[in-house]
């Protein structure tokens, strides 16, 4: 079962076999659309996608990335962070609950 992504916050829905991404994370003191494409770098610490949103004025602004990581088992993981205009948000990515769609991941985060 996949959820429409209108009715869900804070999540990340990888499209397109990856080439984009589109999601939202929510607060009390915030609501941020998020659209984003991968990043191509040779440095080993840049993100792997770059995150965007609107400013209140409607122009395109880069607010965040995403991040590869490996776990101590060797396995992959998505860690992003966000600057929501209440200050940074860090959260790593997991499968979103109830859903079956391996593209749509949660917004855990921490700090």
């Amino acid at each position: 079962m996949t959820a429409n992504a209108t009715e869900l916050t804070n999540y990340i829905e990888f499209v397109e076999d990856g080439k984009r991404l589109r999601g939202n994370i929510a607060s009390i003191s915030y609501d941020i659309d998020i659209a984003g494409e991968p990043y191509k770098s040779e440095n080993p610490k840049a993100p792997v996608y770059r995150l965007f949103a609107k400013s209140p004025r409607g122009k395109r602004i880069e607010i965040g990335g995403i991040w590869k990581k490996q776990n101590q088992n060797g396995g992959d993981y998505y860690a992003l962070t966000v600057n929501t205009g209440y200050g940074k948000l860090n959260a790593n990515l997991g499968r979103y609950p109830g859903q079956d769609a391996e593209n749509l991941m949660a917004v855990i985060p921490w700090d």
